[in-house]
């Protein structure tokens, strides 16, 4: 785009030349050829060709700069960080990066951007001009690359690899970040700066553990209007809402055709079919098919307790754990026989309760009622 831009630039000079030549002057008359002059200058024939792929064209400094395509060639070099290019207005935008200016500004909210492409891209959002479509959920989306990416949901390729680890992504900005992890924190080499004050426990990330130190606080920022159900995490909160909507929007199983509310449900689901157990325990050999039933299981290794009672000091492993804990100083009994009414705290002494109930012999059951 860069020696497109440029060439665009000369020939733009060469046709003002032209123009400029036979411009009237005031007072004289005005000049016929004018207009098959310009029109033969663009219509100037393409006579410089490479030799590589065919391609042709006007000028032989634009097929030198090409030709730096098949050899490789950057002699363009940033005096700040060493990078290199094939032609000298790529190194001037790049030169922006370290200078700071971004000359092309938004008229709308006054964000600025290094190129006019990206500022174009950017002015989609105020205009909610979404011109590229999925043909397989409907999807809509401003950019081209933003619609191939998420084309690989559907088809499951994951052609984004990190060079560390090996694991591959969907989209090129997860593995970006990834790989910012990755190798700005070197997790590879076991490294977690962020520590909880409460638990001890360790994170990657900063807002790993802001989201983490929910669990303690009890903070849940984001609120269902349609329940009242709460979350700690804005993803959660928007993954439920599809519970009200019925909205199963682009995630569907190429084996069974079932469909899910997220990406992170169909790779659950997925398992099932593959029997994968790409979770192992780093304290013992158990593997799991969830990352999630992984982290509940390294509890017992760790005796990590996040989650603590309202109501007294005792701590548990897990929010179900917490959850039953609790009930007994509520007394609430959620789960009820619809035989004979009898209620109970935990769903499996409820089940225990139901099998007793349909052993029972008819006779039985009727002296019971009388």
């Amino acid at each position: 785009s860069f020696r497109k831009s440029e060439t665009c630039n000369k020939e733009s000079e060469e046709l003002s030349e032209v123009e400029d030549e036979h411009h009237d002057k005031p007072g004289e008359k005005p000049r016929s050829k004018t207009k098959n002059t310009f029109l033969k200058k663009k219509e100037v024939k393409k006579s410089f060709t490479c030799s590589q792929c065919g391609k042709s064209f006007r000028r032989k400094y634009n097929l030198e700069i090409h030709k730096r395509i098949h050899t490789g060639e950057k002699p363009f070099t940033c005096t700040q960080c060493g990078k290199r290019f094939s032609a000298k207005p790529n190194l001037d935008i790049h030169m922006r990066i370290h200078t700071g200016e971004r000359p092309f500004t938004c008229d709308q909210c006054g964000t600025s951007f290094i190129q006019r492409p990206a500022l174009k891209e950017h002015m989609k959002i105020h205009t909610g001009e979404k011109p590229f479509k999925c043909d397989q959920c409907g999807k809509r989306f401003t950019r081209s690359r933003n619609l191939k990416e998420h084309l690989n949901i559907h088809t499951g390729e994951k052609p984004f690899t990190c060079t560390q680890c090996g694991k591959s992504f969907t989209r090129k900005s997860i593995l970006k970040n990834h790989m910012r992890i990755h190798i700005g924190l070197k997790v590879h080499t076991g490294e977690k700066p962020f520590k909880c004050d409460q638990c001890g426990k360790r994170f990657t990330r900063l807002r790993s553990l802001r989201a983490h130190m929910m669990i303690h606080t009890g903070e849940k920022p984001f609120t269902c209007d349609q329940c009242g159900k709460s979350f700690r995490r804005k993803h959660s909160h928007e993954i439920h809402l599809r519970v009200h909507t019925g909205e199963k929007p682009e995630y569907m199983c190429f084996e069974c055709k079932k469909t899910f509310t997220s990406a992170r449900y169909l790779k659950q689901h997925q398992i099932i079919h593959t029997g994968e157990k790409p979770y192992k325990c780093s304290h013992c050999d158990m593997r799991f098919n969830q990352s999630s039933n992984l982290k509940t299981h390294e509890r017992i290794h760790s005796r990590e307790k996040p989650y603590k009672c309202s109501h007294c000091h005792k701590r548990f492993s897990q929010p179900a754990y917490l959850k039953l804990h609790e009930s007994i100083h509520t007394g609430e009994k959620p789960h009820t026989c619809d035989q004979c009414g009898k209620s109970f705290a935990i769903k499996s002494y409820l089940k225990i309760h139901e099998k007793i109930h349909a052993v029972e012999k008819p006779d039985q059951r009727s002296l019971k009622s009388q």
